[in-house]
């Protein structure tokens, strides 16, 4: 009789191993970094002193230097027109510089319902929460798209298990004790399995940012794309 339990224990023991190495290969194909909002310098940019766009790391990277700080992390914040400007709702150092958009019905991944606002408060709390829960106070940064991707713990409606809607992608999300979750693909993945990501790391609430041009400049995991051409970024400095 104990032949068959040693077998049993055996098999309960592969098969949990087979489970760990099956998430950990999925999160490899995730590149992440947290940023505990009480200690680390977060902020948004998207034009210099001389009004003229960032458009990619390396252009911030520069302008960074001039001011004696070190570009640590950034990525691109949110969805942008044809002009670079944001897509949606933009305040930065508590000057609303594009409004929101209410708009339900419009076309694009900005526009799948829920969407919503990736905010940081003066106090440097970092919230992502429903376009419609947004209110206009008390905000240092903010940049809006869509759509969410996990809200309140669940996967956003819309997903489906095995979608072929493969794309580079990029997103935030809070994590339990209040750091945020910045993460991009390195390579193409469906919705339903980036939002995963996030749910299995602990995230209830998590925004999409942005899809085949997203990049991240994060040299601390050898990872660095300085181009590119976009609007908003978020940045930590040291």
């Amino acid at each position: 009789m104990k032949f068959p339990k040693i077998i049993l224990l055996v098999l309960i023991v592969l098969g949990f191993l087979a489970y760990n190495n099956i998430d950990h290969n999925k999160n490899d194909n995730i590149l992440f970094h947290e940023v505990n909002w009480k200690e680390q310098d977060l902020k948004f940019y998207w034009k210099n002193d001389l009004g003229e766009n960032f458009k990619n790391f390396k252009h911030l990277k520069d302008w960074l230097v001039s001011k004696n700080k070190t570009l640590v992390f950034a990525m691109n914040g949110g969805m942008y027109d044809k002009n670079l400007s944001p897509q949606g709702l933009y305040i930065e150092e508590g000057l609303t510089l594009s409004e929101i958009d209410t708009m339900k019905n419009g076309y694009g991944n900005f526009y799948l319902q829920p969407n919503g606002i990736f905010y940081i408060t003066n106090q440097n709390k970092g919230v992502v929460c429903k376009t419609e829960d947004f209110r206009n106070d008390n905000i240092k940064y903010a940049t809006q798209s869509g759509p969410l991707l996990l809200i309140e713990g669940k996967i956003h409606p819309k997903f489906r298990q095995g979608s072929k809607n493969l794309n580079i992608r990029n997103g935030v999300g809070v994590l339990p004790n209040g750091k945020l979750l910045f993460a991009m693909s390195k390579t193409k993945i469906n919705f339903y399995d980036f939002a995963t990501f996030f749910k299995q790391m602990g995230c209830k609430n998590a925004l999409y940012l942005d899809g085949f041009v997203s990049k991240t400049y994060l040299p601390s995991k050898n990872w660095q794309q300085l181009d590119g051409n976009f609007g908003v970024i978020i940045g930590e400095t040291k």
